[in-house]
């Protein structure tokens, strides 16, 4: 099939529809009232990426020149309109929920957001005496005028846009900004109780309240504000898909931006037109970066939303289970010496990743660390382990990737902390992320090295293993052990190796390793053995990869997939895709691991990865996929997948309507995957 008529969704719509099932879960009324809040919260904070890394990428190519169409295979202006029609519903969606739905609700349970006119004379006391003594002093109002350059809004802040001007004069109205100060002051505050009533306000409204106090100079009794948030390029991202001249092209035009170019203005829909053509014209937005909004932006605060209700409007938070026999009060090193062990996030502890490193910051035995690190919790549990190890004498490697979008800051005050305690930092390659979550202890047993291996499906972060749902395996088997070193050695030195038996590593192996798989099961299927492909991810766009996926279901082979987010897949095309089933998971835990499970005739093949099916992952990072071999470890990865498989709660259909139509149970009996993983888990351990 040429790749012109090759059936895809456009990468960029397809992450739509994922944005548009988080939106669902905000609908969903089944789902606890706080919990719905924070899922519009998670909504509006997938939005402000998309707008800060994705679009921008089209928004350059759009600028390119004619040949953007032929390169892409896409019109990116055309798309631009399709994103720009599909979050404007979406918006509208998202501030009826809001407005019509969980506010009421709220209210139903004696929960009340309100706002600056809606309080009496305590509460609004109370309200200037906080104004007086904590917020004032963070407010810096720019006063606005056409002899002065118009200031630099910064990416995502919340601004007040005010107006003062005197109710029937000709005189002309002055404008000003404010910058609303989230970063150093809770987003919510608290009201007194009032006869079993519970009220938040937002500080937003306190600052409408008190505006007069703020511009107490001018001789202006109307003074009004309005809302505006600026999302800024923040990245250029391109697929290899486009020729290298073209990349250098977008490059170049990049460096010539000494800031990001603003991508999208959320505006107060209310505010007064003359307001808004000024503010357009001062920033040089054209329509399509234009998006109506309510009175509240950066609602990514709204995850933070305090519970001052009853506990059943949030999810319960179960006590992360045990491992069966492996015990946190014995050495982990005894332990997994005799086999391997899975730890299954969130539903286990991470606890028992951060004993392995314990353990080895103080064995004795233990005379080196290797370990790879993206993305690092604030007060990092595992930072500590690998200092206190550095301090024990370990000799202790630590790649931290320094490119880790939006996490670089982060990473580079870990990086200082860390060699200041002689922990010797890789900071990765130039040209290459590294995205591989694996850690490798070396340990002298009689008197040669014996290696003891972590390998995961998500980083090494404590704070996310509460929330992400990830695969963490433990292996003392030699063959990948020593795969590892070699690959950590590769690191160190700047280079790649292949060749790996176990192991499937990209840049250079991982593409042609998984084709050859789906090879066997074509050849298995045209041959009447077993054949059949389960492949869980978090995204699938990388074209050839589909187009592999493709003729391995238009030869028969049955596919299933778990895909949270992207697919730029179409399921259920006549003599294409009609053996290729995708659902797509989204729960209370964020569904991250990456499975693969291929029949192999009946011999099953089961591998881990920290790779998506995107280019990026498979040509441009460095990712690690592995292989379970422990037949209890392998059985319990495929008794997970089955029970995700057979969700109809929390699953929805990727079909070729692009509708997240849900999977229902009808008549039959309802599984929550999530919810049965937990159970499946716990009964194990009895």
């Amino acid at each position: 099939m040429s790749k012109q008529k090759r059936p895809l969704i456009n990468r960029e719509i397809s992450w739509l529809y994922f944005n548009e099932r988080v939106l669902q879960e905000a609908a969903d009324k089944s789902v606890p009232l706080i919990e719905r809040l924070r899922f519009l919260s998670i909504f509006s904070s997938n939005l402000d990426e998309f707008y800060r890394v994705r679009v921008p990428t089209l928004s350059r190519l759009a600028d390119i020149n004619a040949k953007a169409k032929e390169q892409l295979g896409y019109n990116p202006k055309k798309i631009l309109k399709e994103i720009k029609e599909i979050v404007v519903k979406q918006e509208r969606k998202f501030d009826d929920l809001y407005e019509n739905d969980i506010i009421k609700e709220l209210a139903e349970e004696k929960i009340f957001i309100i706002n600056e006119h809606q309080l009496n004379v305590a509460r609004g006391e109370f309200l200037r005496k906080y104004f007086r003594e904590k917020l004032l002093s963070t407010l810096v109002p720019l006063m606005l005028s056409d002899d002065k350059p118009f200031p630099e809004l910064k990416d995502r802040a919340i601004y007040f846009f005010v107006r003062l001007r005197k109710e029937g004069k000709e005189e002309k109205a002055k404008y000003s900004l404010v910058e609303i100060p989230v970063e150093s002051l809770e987003r919510f505050i608290v009201l007194p109780e009032t006869n079993n009533l519970r009220f938040v306000i937002l500080l937003d409204d306190i600052i409408r309240y008190c505006l007069n106090e703020i511009y107490f100079i001018f001789d202006y009794p109307t003074v009004e504000a309005y809302s505006i948030q600026l999302t800024r390029d923040a990245e250029l991202e391109i697929d290899r898909t486009v020729s290298e001249k073209f990349i250098e092209t977008l490059t170049k035009s990049l460096q010539k931006r000494k800031k990001g170019k603003p991508m999208r203005l959320l505006y107060d829909n209310s505010i007064p037109h003359e307001m808004f053509k000024y503010l357009v014209d001062k920033l040089h937005l054209d329509a399509d970066s234009l998006i109506p909004g309510n009175r509240y932006h950066n609602f990514k605060d709204f995850i933070a939303f305090p519970n001052i209700g009853r506990k059943e409007l949030e999810y319960t938070k179960p006590a992360p289970l045990e491992v069966p026999d492996l015990d946190l009060s014995k050495s982990i090193f005894n332990q997994i010496s005799g086999r391997d062990y899975l730890i299954n996030l969130p539903y286990q502890s991470f606890d028992y990743i951060i004993h392995f490193l314990r353990e080895a910051a103080i064995d004795p035995k233990v005379t080196e660390i290797h370990i790879t690190l993206y993305r690092l919790a604030e007060n990092s549990r595992v930072i500590n382990a690998l200092i206190n190890a550095a301090r024990n004498g370990k000799k202790v490697n630590c790649l931290i990737e320094l490119k880790a979008r939006f996490d670089e800051q982060n990473n580079i005050y870990w990086t200082n902390r860390l060699e200041e305690e002689g922990v010797f930092v890789n900071y990765g390659l130039l040209d290459y992320k590294v995205h591989s979550k694996i850690c490798l202890i070396t340990r002298i047993e009689k008197r040669r090295s014996v290696y003891y291996a972590n390998l995961a499906t998500g980083n090494f972060n404590e704070k996310s293993a509460k929330l992400y749902c990830d695969h963490s395996l433990f292996t003392t088997h030699q063959g990948i052990a020593k795969e590892l070193k070699k690959l950590f050695r590769g690191l160190e030195k700047k280079v790649f190796y292949n060749d790996y038996k176990y192991l499937i590593v990209s840049p250079l192996e991982t593409r042609r390793k998984i084709y050859a798989l789906i090879d066997n099961e074509i050849r298995n299927q045209k041959d009447g053995k077993p054949a059949g492909m389960i492949l869980k991810m978090n995204s699938l766009a990388d074209e050839e990869m589909i187009e592999k996926i493709y003729e391995a279901g238009a030869a028969g082979v049955k596919v299933q997939m778990i895909i949270r987010g992207m697919c730029c897949l179409i399921p259920g095309v006549p003599g294409l895709s009609e053996n290729i089933k995708v659902i797509s998971i989204i729960d209370k835990y964020l569904e991250h691991a990456r499975v693969w499970i291929f029949t192999n005739g009946g011999d099953e093949k089961v591998f881990l990865s920290s790779a998506d099916f995107l280019t990026r992952n498979l040509d441009r990072r460095v990712e690690v996929s592995f292989p379970v071999l422990d037949p209890r470890v392998k059985e319990e990865i495929r008794d997970i997948i089955s029970i995700q498989l057979k969700d109809n709660t929390k699953a929805r259909e990727i079909n070729r309507q692009n509708n997240n139509r849900y999977r229902k149970p009808g008549r039959g009996k309802r599984y929550r995957a999530q919810n049965d993983i937990y159970i499946y888990l716990k009964n194990k351990r009895q």
